[in-house]
């Protein structure tokens, strides 16, 4: 015998979760028919924040990952873009670029970009890169912004400028939700092993 099932006709017993078994109203001469019932779907939400890796051998790969951090702000999330090893625009901690009204763009008050090692370099400069990575620390330390994206960190690191062990210590330490990326030519290893993605761009052979 052949039984059929109007969807109008179905009931359920809600209970704490969803019903185990819906039931259809018993007819005479029919046994009752029971349906399992399908749970919901339902969008867990991701609290961890990734530690993400953008690296390129020309210095390629700050220009994308800003449009990343703009489009975040845009959407409503506090962000932060260091750039350590980047001058001659007059910034500093006192005269930071905000973008969105939620992005701020730090650079140390040095007069030029820096590209030698921080042993060749006077204290004043020194100094300009090492109280913005202060800065940056502490932000991230903290849990002030929602996106942190750290521009040349690696570079900053392997020229002298910044203690590899400190850097490694505050990123274990980031708060469970913060969004870190960091971006340039240079990567230590010990950075690398640390990062949940790493993303790597290469021109065309």
């Amino acid at each position: 015998m052949t039984a059929s099932l109007p969807v109008s006709g179905l009931t359920s017993s809600s209970g704490a979760g969803f019903p185990a078994v819906q039931h259809q109203p018993q007819r005479s001469g029919h046994r009752p028919l029971a349906v399992a019932a399908v749970p919901a779907l339902r969008l867990v939400a991701q609290s961890e924040g990734l530690l993400q890796i953008h690296t390129a051998p020309f210095r390629g790969s700050f220009g994308a990952v800003l449009s990343q951090a703009l489009r975040s702000a845009g959407l409503g999330s506090r962000v932060l873009v260091t750039q350590f090893l980047k001058g001659g625009v007059d910034q500093g901690l006192g005269s930071s670029v905000w973008l969105c009204g939620r992005l701020q763009w730090l650079r140390p008050g040095v007069p030029g970009c820096l590209s030698e090692p921080a042993a060749h370099q006077g204290l004043e400069l020194l100094e300009a890169v090492r109280q913005v990575w202060a800065f940056s620390r502490e932000q991230l330390l903290s849990g002030a912004v929602d996106l942190m994206v750290l521009d040349e960190l690696g570079l900053a690191v392997e020229l002298g400028y910044i203690d590899q062990a400190e850097v490694l210590a505050t990123l274990e330490r980031r708060p469970a939700h913060l969004d870190v990326i960091l971006t340039g030519p240079a990567m230590t290893p010990e950075l690398m092993a640390m990062a949940d993605q790493v993303t790597q761009l290469r021109r065309g052979l």
